[in-house]
């Protein structure tokens, strides 16, 4: 019997053991097992089914209420500071004072027209000459380059297009003329726009004979005319900078300004770009102011304006760098500044191609 018994309280305990088992095992599963809000459900979707529209919420009034504040930052953008806007061209000319200092290249180029346009622009003041450009005087700067032309009794569209060498079409399509293009009528007295138009300059230029040649009249071109019949020194074709300075100031090399107009102080030292003998020594007519030009025997001469004073006299033979002047803003001239000239056997050399 007590055998017995063993038997059945051992398959009792293990029977008892069995079912805790289970019962843990069951109870990890349960704890393992993914919720129903975490499954993901797939959704199948009709290949003729059409997509639902859903309305958005547009503008501050269909916000949920949140409060003024919230409602207000939430539409709140920022600023794009570096937008920029197209600048459109310009129609009307403007009026400009000249001011000391003041150049037809340096107007021109402010403005960003070519110089031109401003010396044919302005032609009752300046008389298609640059040099005759002075502190005080109002000049008329047009929109674009071309000529600004003031209509005259007799004109026609024809013949002014004719004139300054441009269709006629350019002039009745430039916007800022405002044609009725139905009858374009023009008031004598009253101002147009050539756009594009030209004419030839009329250079006012100081004579330079050569050596062993006839001079100039000083009645015409002033009492630093020489009457040549000179000899000596010869260049040696290399040329350097007349003052210490290497800067432009004023007028660039351009038609109607065949040279440079380099930065100088009043009383500084102006010196011989290369050896040669004198062929002008003074006072210059035509806006020059005081004067010195030199011939180097080669083909070359060079022209030095604007001085405030001439240490040199005619037929004088130079060494390359000695003194001839001194630097001023004599004649017509708006500041101070060295006019530089270089020609070539009659005709004019851009000072850029042969200073160092």
């Amino acid at each position: 019997m007590i055998t017995s018994s063993r038997g059945w309280v051992y398959w009792l305990a293990w029977g008892f053991a069995s079912g805790l088992v289970g019962v843990a095992v069951f109870l990890g599963w349960q704890r393992m097992r993914p919720s129903q809000s975490d499954v993901v459900p797939q959704v199948r979707l009709s290949p003729q089914a059409a997509p639902t529209e859903v309305p958005l919420p547009v503008g501050e009034a269909q916000l949920p209420d949140l409060g003024a504040e919230v409602s207000r930052a939430s539409l709140r953008r920022r600023a794009m500071l570096n937008t920029l806007i197209p600048s459109r061209p310009r129609t009307k000319v403007i009026d400009y004072t000249v001011g000391l200092g003041d150049s037809v290249f340096a107007i021109a180029n402010a403005y960003g027209l070519q110089p031109e346009t401003v010396l044919w622009s302005n032609y009752d003041v300046l008389k298609d000459d640059p040099h005759s450009l002075s502190a005080g005087m109002e000049l008329k700067i047009p929109p674009v380059d071309g000529v600004y032309y003031q209509w005259r009794e007799g004109d026609d569209l024809a013949s002014v297009a004719g004139e300054f060498d441009v269709a006629l079409e350019d002039i009745l399509a430039w916007s800022g003329n405002q044609f009725d293009l139905s009858d374009p009528q023009i008031e004598v007295g009253g101002w147009v726009m050539i756009p594009g138009g030209q004419r030839e300059f009329q250079q006012w230029i100081v004579p330079v004979p050569a050596r062993g040649s006839a001079g100039v009249s000083t009645g015409i071109y002033g009492g630093g005319a020489c009457p040549g019949g000179y000899d000596g020194l010869y260049g040696s074709g290399a040329f350097i900078w007349p003052s210490s300075n290497h800067t432009l100031s004023g007028n660039d090399y351009w038609s109607g300004h065949l040279a440079i107009d380099i930065g100088v102080v009043i009383g500084e030292s102006i010196v011989a770009a290369d050896a040669g003998v004198i062929m002008f020594a003074g006072w210059s007519s035509g806006g020059y102011g005081y004067t010195v030009a030199i011939d180097h025997g080669n083909g070359y001469q060079t022209l030095y304006a604007h001085l405030s004073s001439v240490n040199v006299s005619c037929g004088q033979s130079v060494q390359q760098g000695q003194l001839i002047g001194l630097g001023g803003s004599s004649g017509n001239s708006t500041g101070p500044h060295l006019h530089f000239e270089v020609r070539l056997n009659g005709g004019f050399v851009n000072p850029w191609y042969v200073l160092p």
